[in-house]
């Protein structure tokens, strides 16, 4: 089995990449992002709470988060792999993650970040803002805060995946084959 954290800012490509890496590597795509929006799509008791987060640019507090990622994980029991999009996005995320894989006999195989300039992720994530629907994606302050956010409680991960020695940093700025070929190219030495 083979488990994959893809991470990066907003706008790194995150879901454009695992949409390709799900289906080459039959894998299940979580993505946390995809989840909330379900949650709260269907008023669930939990969708509602991290309803109040994202409305704000804030990033949905780990024990909702960590609920949510686990029911997902039981309903694909079968499942060959996971590809984690967006999750875990802080260090308590990171070890709740490691503890309920080794709950399962499984681990996280590899971690691989999607690099690029913050400029360049403001203007995709406006870009994609005209076409998405989705708020936080429409005001440059609440992408912003999303950046500090990142800098503060996700960067840490980076050192955390190193110490694991499983941590891969991937160039996200290019062609969106030309990114795909450069994570084939680490998952397919795993």
């Amino acid at each position: 089995m083979i488990n994959i954290v893809l991470f990066g800012k907003p706008g790194a490509g995150k879901g454009t990449q695992a949409e390709f890496l799900k289906g080459k590597y039959n894998l299940t795509h979580l993505s946390t992002g995809d989840i909330f929006r379900f949650n709260i799509k269907n008023d669930t008791e939990l969708g509602k709470l991290a309803k109040t987060f994202i409305d704000n640019g804030d990033l949905v507090p780990d024990s909702v988060t960590i609920q949510m990622l686990e029911a997902e994980v039981e309903k694909n029991a079968d499942s060959k792999g996971f590809l984690f999009d967006g999750f875990p996005r802080t260090i308590a995320q990171a070890e709740a993650l490691d503890a309920f894989l080794n709950s399962k006999n499984q681990k996280v195989t590899a971690t691989i970040a999607l690099e690029a300039d913050d400029e360049i992720l403001v203007q995709r994530l406006l870009e994609r803002g005209k076409t998405s629907g989705r708020a936080d994606d429409q005001d440059e302050e609440k992408i912003r805060n999303r950046y500090q956010e990142y800098n503060e409680k996700t960067a840490p991960l980076i050192e955390y995946y190193k110490g694991q020695g499983n941590f891969y940093a991937v160039n996200g700025i290019g062609l969106i084959s030309e990114i795909t070929e450069r994570l084939s190219l680490i998952i397919d030495k795993l």
